[in-house]
């Protein structure tokens, strides 16, 4: 069903800049702080084209037509080269997980083009909403340039791990790139023409999920209708450069892929008691006081890993900390509407019972992240709370690949920020050129 091609990828130039300065994180992974790292270590740094200042008067000139110039002109100076022949790349991340430096994990893929797939098609499934402007932003961006910069990270099932094998064995060759990122993740890139046939036909019955890149994968949907609603003559459907888009496939049983919990903390509440919260959480969780066994330096240790369709959380405050506990046999009216899929989740029954129901913070508001932060990290999170910035911290498990795969395949979603697949794919290792 996945539809796989092989591209002449444009590369960075090894002899003209050094990789480490001109890679970044994904576009939307850049804040301001990174934004202006980026612009600093080299003049040829990506960030100038998936994410460029905007500037004082700009209208006719601006981010997009800047970044097209950068583009044209770096392929023009040799800065960017392309590749002779279509490939396919092995990609690999070596890391260890924030927080448990000591596991090291070694995640393997493989870069290729996938064909766009509309949802409808069965082929292509998403786990999360997206938002208008992000999609008007990454438009505009592919009008000018005519290019994919960055990847979709996609997961595939293949439980016999075969692909995987045939990736293993490329990587026992040095790798064509290698470049450590900010975060101590290792890059490791491949280029592997010989195993395109054996890799396409493998992925021909498999369906995809899209882990991170949903905002891309939609705006390389929205430009490819558009591109065909122009006049003129068009290439047959999935053969136009525009009919494809620059993924990353990783097996999404491999060791390797990681989804980090992301905490909630809850501020500015101004009727915020704790012996309320936990009084009124008891109408669907059974709460133990785990404030003397509470350790700050290790604020998840007390949160066990439950079996599927339990859930546990950690609700700290300035003074306190609770263990939230509940079974698949627990109800509640607010999730009589959901799917089982849904109403097992751990971060929907927070949210349905705890925060909107308990709380009484309405959709709208955790939409807009008014009273509501979310952070990876649970120290920070802690320290939010006891140093008087915010009423309680949520601490919680990851959500499951299980779940999130049968979520996607049901045509469902997940709530917002409930996944965090870790480590980020670095954009800028490959290019994919429309034209």
């Amino acid at each position: 069903m996945a539809t796989i091609h092989p591209f002449a990828a444009w590369r960075y130039n090894a002899e003209v800049v050094p990789l480490e300065k001109v890679v970044t994180q994904p576009y939307d992974k850049i804040t301001a702080e990174m934004q202006d790292h980026y612009y600093a270590a080299h003049p040829n740094n990506l960030v100038r084209i998936i994410l460029g200042k905007r500037q004082p008067g700009d209208d006719g000139e601006n981010v997009y037509t800047r970044a097209a110039t950068y583009f044209r002109q770096w392929r023009q100076e040799g800065v960017l080269v392309r590749d002779f022949e279509p490939s396919l790349c092995t990609y690999s991340q070596e890391f260890v997980v924030p927080g448990s430096p000591e596991r090291q994990y070694l995640r393997r893929g493989f870069i290729g083009l996938g064909k766009l797939e509309p949802y409808s098609a069965g082929v292509v499934f998403r786990h999360e909403q997206t938002l208008s402007a992000p999609k008007v932003d990454r438009l505009n961006l592919l009008r000018a340039t005519r290019a994919h910069f960055g990847q979709l990270f996609m997961l595939y099932s293949d439980p016999a791990a075969e692909i995987d094998e045939a990736l293993d064995r490329i990587m026992r060759n040095p790798p064509d790139m290698q470049v450590g990122d900010e975060f101590g993740v290792c890059h490791r890139v491949w280029r592997i023409p010989g195993l395109i046939e054996l890799i396409c036909s493998k992925m021909v019955d498999k369906k995809l999920i899209i882990a991170d890149g949903h905002h891309r994968y939609e705006t390389a949907l929205n430009y490819q209708a558009e591109r065909r609603s122009q006049p003129g003559p068009h290439p047959e459907p999935g053969e136009a450069p525009y009919d494809r888009v620059m993924m990353t496939f990783f097996n999404m049983h491999g060791e390797g892929v990681v989804i980090l919990p992301t905490h909630r903390v809850l501020g500015g509440l101004p009727k915020f008691s704790p012996g309320d919260l936990v009084r009124e959480s008891r109408s669907f969780f059974s709460v133990r006081d785990v404030t003397k066994e509470f350790d700050a330096r290790n604020p998840t240790a007390l949160l066990p890993q439950t079996p599927a369709g339990e859930t546990a959380m950690l609700a700290v405050t300035s003074k306190s900390a609770f263990l939230f506990h509940s079974s698949r046999e627990t109800a509640h009216p607010v999730l009589a509407g959901l799917s089982s899929r849904q109403a097992e989740l751990d971060v929907v029954r927070l949210h349905k019972v705890v925060i909107e129901g308990v709380l009484g913070i309405s959709e709208e508001a955790i939409r807009e992240q008014r009273h509501i932060a979310y952070l990876r990290d649970a120290r920070e999170a802690v320290q939010r709370v006891h140093g008087g910035s915010a009423n309680v911290a949520f601490l919680m498990n990851q959500v499951r690949i299980e779940q999130v795969r049968d979520i996607a395949f049901a045509g469902e979603v997940l709530p917002q920020k409930s996944t965090d697949f870790y480590p980020k794919l670095l954009s800028g290792l490959t290019i994919y050129a429309l034209e």
